[in-house]
Protein backbone atom coordinates (compact mmCIF):
# COMPACT_ATOMS: atom_id res chain seq x y z
CA UNK A 1 0.00 0.00 0.00
CA UNK A 2 2.79 2.43 0.86
CA UNK A 3 4.62 1.75 -2.39
CA UNK A 4 1.57 2.11 -4.64
CA UNK A 5 -0.49 4.73 -2.81
CA UNK A 6 2.06 6.67 -0.76
CA UNK A 7 0.86 8.81 2.09
CA UNK A 8 -2.82 8.55 1.13
CA UNK A 9 -3.30 5.78 3.70
CA UNK A 10 -1.68 5.18 7.06
CA UNK A 11 -0.41 1.61 6.96
CA UNK A 12 0.50 -0.63 9.88
CA UNK A 13 1.62 -4.22 9.69
CA UNK A 14 1.51 -6.78 12.49
CA UNK A 15 0.81 -10.43 13.05
CA UNK A 16 -1.18 -12.64 15.35
CA UNK A 17 1.85 -14.94 15.73
CA UNK A 18 4.85 -12.95 14.47
CA UNK A 19 8.01 -14.90 13.75
CA UNK A 20 11.55 -13.89 14.56
CA UNK A 21 12.38 -12.39 11.16
CA UNK A 22 10.77 -11.34 7.89
CA UNK A 23 10.28 -14.08 5.32
CA UNK A 24 13.26 -13.75 2.94
CA UNK A 25 11.29 -14.94 -0.10
CA UNK A 26 8.55 -12.39 0.60
CA UNK A 27 11.10 -9.60 1.00
CA UNK A 28 12.81 -10.54 -2.29
CA UNK A 29 9.48 -10.64 -4.10
CA UNK A 30 8.53 -7.19 -2.81
CA UNK A 31 11.93 -5.71 -3.64
CA UNK A 32 11.57 -7.07 -7.17
CA UNK A 33 8.72 -4.59 -7.76
CA UNK A 34 10.37 -1.73 -5.88
CA UNK A 35 8.53 -2.10 -2.56
CA UNK A 36 10.74 -1.56 0.46
CA UNK A 37 10.42 -3.23 3.83
CA UNK A 38 13.19 -1.11 5.32
CA UNK A 39 12.61 -0.67 9.03
CA UNK A 40 9.97 -3.39 9.17
CA UNK A 41 10.20 -6.35 11.51
CA UNK A 42 7.78 -8.97 12.80
CA UNK A 43 5.65 -7.53 15.58
CA UNK A 44 2.45 -8.43 17.38
CA UNK A 45 -0.81 -6.57 16.93
CA UNK A 46 -1.10 -3.58 19.25
CA UNK A 47 -4.61 -3.66 20.80
CA UNK A 48 -4.45 0.11 21.44
CA UNK A 49 -3.80 0.72 17.74
CA UNK A 50 -6.84 -1.38 16.83
CA UNK A 51 -8.96 1.18 18.68
CA UNK A 52 -7.73 3.93 16.33
CA UNK A 53 -7.92 2.40 12.84
CA UNK A 54 -10.85 2.24 10.43
CA UNK A 55 -9.98 -0.99 8.64
CA UNK A 56 -8.10 -4.16 9.48
CA UNK A 57 -7.05 -6.60 6.79
CA UNK A 58 -6.48 -10.19 7.87
CA UNK A 59 -4.50 -12.29 5.41
CA UNK A 60 -5.52 -15.93 5.24
CA UNK A 61 -7.95 -18.18 7.01
CA UNK A 62 -5.92 -19.03 10.11
CA UNK A 63 -5.39 -15.64 11.78
CA UNK A 64 -8.02 -14.33 14.19
CA UNK A 65 -8.19 -11.08 16.14
CA UNK A 66 -9.83 -11.21 19.54
CA UNK A 67 -10.17 -7.44 19.93
CA UNK A 68 -10.83 -5.73 16.59
CA UNK A 69 -11.73 -2.38 18.19
CA UNK A 70 -14.21 -0.44 16.08
CA UNK A 71 -12.49 -1.28 12.81
CA UNK A 72 -14.13 -2.91 9.83
CA UNK A 73 -12.52 -6.33 9.39
CA UNK A 74 -11.77 -7.62 5.90
CA UNK A 75 -10.34 -11.10 5.43
CA UNK A 76 -8.38 -11.70 2.26
CA UNK A 77 -8.09 -15.35 1.30
CA UNK A 78 -5.21 -15.11 -1.11
CA UNK A 79 -4.38 -17.51 -3.89
CA UNK A 80 -2.11 -20.33 -2.70
CA UNK A 81 -0.16 -21.51 -5.75
CA UNK A 82 1.48 -24.38 -3.85
CA UNK A 83 -1.85 -26.22 -3.98
CA UNK A 84 -1.23 -26.40 -7.75
CA UNK A 85 2.41 -27.40 -7.39
CA UNK A 86 3.79 -23.88 -7.92
CA UNK A 87 6.68 -23.15 -5.56
CA UNK A 88 9.62 -20.80 -5.05
CA UNK A 89 9.91 -17.46 -6.80
CA UNK A 90 6.88 -18.05 -9.02
CA UNK A 91 4.71 -18.83 -5.97
CA UNK A 92 5.78 -15.65 -4.20
CA UNK A 93 5.18 -13.51 -7.29
CA UNK A 94 1.66 -14.88 -7.71
CA UNK A 95 0.81 -14.24 -4.06
CA UNK A 96 2.33 -10.74 -4.25
CA UNK A 97 0.35 -9.92 -7.38
CA UNK A 98 -2.90 -11.20 -5.83
CA UNK A 99 -2.36 -9.00 -2.79
CA UNK A 100 -1.41 -6.05 -5.03
CA UNK A 101 -4.74 -6.19 -6.86
CA UNK A 102 -6.56 -6.30 -3.51
CA UNK A 103 -4.50 -3.34 -2.21
CA UNK A 104 -5.43 -1.29 -5.28
CA UNK A 105 -9.13 -2.09 -4.82
CA UNK A 106 -8.90 -1.21 -1.12
CA UNK A 107 -7.22 2.12 -1.91
CA UNK A 108 -10.03 2.94 -4.34
CA UNK A 109 -12.62 1.98 -1.75
CA UNK A 110 -10.95 4.08 0.95
CA UNK A 111 -10.68 7.12 -1.31
CA UNK A 112 -14.42 6.94 -1.99
CA UNK A 113 -15.16 6.78 1.75
CA UNK A 114 -13.09 9.90 2.48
Amino acid sequence: MRQRHGEAVDVYSAGTRPGGMLNAASVASLEEVGASVTGEHPKPIDPALLDTVDRVIILGEEAHIDHPGNAQIDRWITDEPSTRGVEGHERMALIRDDITSRVDALATDLSQEA
